[in-house]
């Protein structure tokens, strides 16, 4: 048997080994590696097209990451038992990889790329996304395409005070910081983070701890493809646009920089869509055998749409970097007009809406009980939430007509920002046993709706009564970075980011940052200009919160009338089985009685869930029925349900009754029962003793005045 011939690199990331090995599977792709760490195991394929595609205008890069069951040993539920469409994690890794690789490769390639990245093993504690970021940069350095990378990855978690390079999932839960860095030997390209109120300073720590093992990681893989032998392509556009760019520029040069001078967006807007139109007759009247018209025909590529946006792009950034003025007139540290206001929505259990300039969000909290938490299906050891966000961003908010289908990554992506944005203000579930659900809808946009879904949620949530740590703001940043100065924009609209060379969302509060994610347009961003960007941010986030105190500076000091009321109580793990009842016969009956809903976990917690607190009452009495247990001076009430010559049954729950000894009923000698108890009558009793064979005793005058007053009787 022959072997297949292998190479292997083996890297230390936060004292643990990584092994990424190549020559041994997939061997049709373009390159393949696989990279393990413990018992964690993914398989990761680069593919690379020949030849350009025909006919676009935008670089087609796909990331595909895939999980299967098998990875942690378990055949996926459901009618089907086959993996379905890709779980929310699988998507946001999707993007985590996507992210630090797509600003990497030259103006004008147009060859497919596919990643694929297939976890295969996976031991629930080494965390696989770090490793499909290096495994698809090492893949892609083998690849022979012009990327322009590596990149290196890192994850920082925080405990005592001490920063840990890529820790596992059971560290994580100790973290008070979850932050992924990703970047080249030179500068940073993306961070995504959620935190627990950590301090600007402290995102930079770990930015710079993170940074050391980031060149080690892209210094082993270009040694990594030197020993393999690959020779990196080099990328010459082939399409020679400079005559058509100085066209355009000539006719339409003065026209759009006086557009980019109109601060009012539909306006401005309108003198661009002239402007373009006078380009297009221009360069029809060049006629069809000039080599501009044949470029384009052969290509099937809108050259002069690509040429008019380049000129957009360098207009609207001299006018930032020379008069300190951007499009819509305000300054670089200036955020856009604000109005909010809650309580918007009459049957809802909280609402708010959350405007900024031309951005606009309606979000709606809901709570239910704690059965409603959602039930994550995947391989990851988390297997619920009780808290969710959903992100809706439908054609109209931009004008657009577009059918409402299911969530794309991006409004995925949104969600899950807003969502980790708020978790930190959130009470436990030991204070507030509710599942919450909020959902964001995007009534307007232009610019940065993830961050005003974050600011609508917080507000939501306060106006249902949810009752919240603090307030939690966000703001998105941008950059122009040109020549050798950098210019940070707070409160980025459509344009800059569209134009701009960063994207950068932080939320928090006064104390600290909730949520960070970073992607830029350009190879990365140096540690000075994020520090200033953090501390820009920090001041535009507090602004914002400001403008919310306005419509609401604290949590309603009640849950919503709308919402359902929860009670909570503990019941001794072995009379689980009892309330549940033979194939749950018991519960069912309780429900039915009552209409509230009831969960109960393993460790005997139960929690009622009722819209109406006469039937949770009753539910909450009907389950501590069930499981009474009556013990030497105990203090209840009880009804008398059977008179004999020398005593009295008193049942002190369903089918358990105790015995008042004639003697116990008065204080003075009597001869008969009947006078002083009749049957049904209620009574408070004390429970003396319960002898070897389970029978109770009671006393009726044995209960002192104190003792019936301190038992609420």
């Amino acid at each position: 048997m022959i072997k297949p011939e292998t190479k292997k690199m083996v890297l230390t990331v936060g004292g643990k080994t990584v092994e990424v090995e190549t020559g041994k599977y997939a061997k049709q792709a373009t390159s393949s590696v696989t990279v393990k760490c413990n018992g964690t195991m993914l398989f990761i394929h680069a593919t690379v097209s020949k030849e350009p595609r025909v006919g676009i205008d935008f670089f087609p890069l796909l990331i595909d990451y895939e999980e299967r069951m098998s990875a942690i040993g378990k055949i996926p539920g459901g009618y089907t038992r086959t993996e379905g469409k890709s779980s929310e994690k699988a998507i946001l890794i999707s993007r985590l990889i996507d992210r630090p690789i797509r600003p990497l490769w030259p103006k004008g390639y147009r060859n497919d790329v596919q990643i694929v990245s297939q976890l295969f093993a996976y031991d629930q504690e080494e965390q696989p996304d770090i490793l499909s970021i290096i495994g698809a940069s090492t893949a892609l350095m083998l690849s022979g395409a012009p990327f322009e990378g590596p990149v290196g990855a890192v994850r920082v978690g925080r405990i005592d005070g001490q920063f840990i390079a890529n820790p596992t999932h059971s560290q994580d839960t100790k973290s008070d910081m979850n932050i992924v860095i990703a970047g080249t030997k030179e500068s940073v390209i993306m961070v995504e983070a959620g935190c627990n109120f950590v301090t600007e300073d402290d995102i930079m720590a770990a930015v710079e701890f993170a940074q050391v093992e980031i060149r080690k990681q892209c210094e082993a893989q270009e040694a990594f493809a030197a020993e393999c032998g690959v020779k990196r392509e080099e990328f010459v556009n082939p399409y020679d646009t400079s005559e058509l760019a100085q066209i355009i520029k000539d006719t339409a040069y003065d026209a759009v920089v006086d557009a980019y001078h109109t601060t009012d967006r539909d306006e401005r807007s309108e003198k661009l869509d002239k402007i373009k139109e006078v380009v297009k007759e221009k360069i029809e009247a060049l006629g069809e055998e000039h080599p501009i018209a044949k470029m384009i025909e052969e290509t099937g590529i809108d050259f002069v749409a690509e040429e008019f946006k380049y000129l957009e792009k360098k207009i609207m950034r001299a006018m930032i970097k020379n008069e300190g003025v951007r499009a819509d007139g305000r300054t670089t540290t200036e955020v856009r007009p604000i109005w909010c206001e809650v309580g918007v929505l009459p049957t809802v259990h909280g609402s708010a809406v959350f405007t900024r300039g031309q951005t606009q969000i309606l979000s709606v909290a809901t709570l239910a009980g704690p059965g409603m938490a959602q039930e994550l299906d995947g391989v990851d050891p988390v297997k619920s939430k009780e808290y969710m966000h959903k992100y809706i961003f439908p054609g109209f908010s931009v004008g657009e007509v577009k059918p409402l289908r299911g969530p794309g990554r991006r409004e995925i992506g949104h969600g899950n920002l807003a969502e980790r944005a708020n978790v930190p203000a959130l009470p436990s579930q030991e204070e507030f046993p509710y599942a919450i659900r909020v959902t964001s809808d995007v009534l307007e946009s232009n610019g940065s709706t993830s961050m005003g879904s974050t600011c609508a949620s917080s507000m939501a949530l306060m106006d249902a009564g949810v009752p919240v740590k603090c307030m939690i703001g966000g703001v998105a940043m941008g950059l122009i970075h040109e020549e050798d100065q950098d210019i940070v924009l707070t409160d980025i609209q459509g344009i800059e980011d569209f134009l701009g060379d960063m994207d950068f969302k932080v939320t928090g509060n006064e104390e600290g940052i909730t949520a960070l994610q970073m992607d830029m347009k350009i190879k990365g961003i140096s540690n000075p200009t994020l520090r200033r960007a953090l501390a820009q941010a920090r001041d535009g986030r507090l602004h914002i919160m400001n403008c919310m105190r306005e419509a609401i500076s604290e949590p309603r000091p009640e849950i919503s009338p709308n919402a359902p009321r929860l009670l909570s109580m503990t019941i001794a793990q072995e009379d689980i089985g009892t309330v549940i009842g033979p194939g749950g016969k018991m519960i069912r009956s309780i429900i039915d009685a009552t209409g509230a809903e009831i969960d109960i976990q393993d460790d005997g917690k139960v929690t009622i869930t009722s819209n109406d607190r006469e039937g949770a009452e009753l539910a909450r009495k009907m389950i501590n029925d069930l499981t009474f247990k009556p013990e030497p001076g105990m203090i209840c009430k009880g009804k008398v349900v059977r008179i004999i010559p020398i005593g009295a049954f008193v049942e002190l729950a369903p089918g358990k009754d105790g015995m008042v000894h004639i003697s116990q009923i008065c204080n003075e000698r009597i001869e008969t029962i009947e006078p002083h108890l009749t049957i049904g009558q209620e009574v408070v009793v004390k429970v003396q003793k319960i002898d070897d064979k389970g029978r109770v005793n009671l006393t009726i005058k044995g209960v002192s005045e104190e003792e019936r007053a301190k038992a609420g009787f």
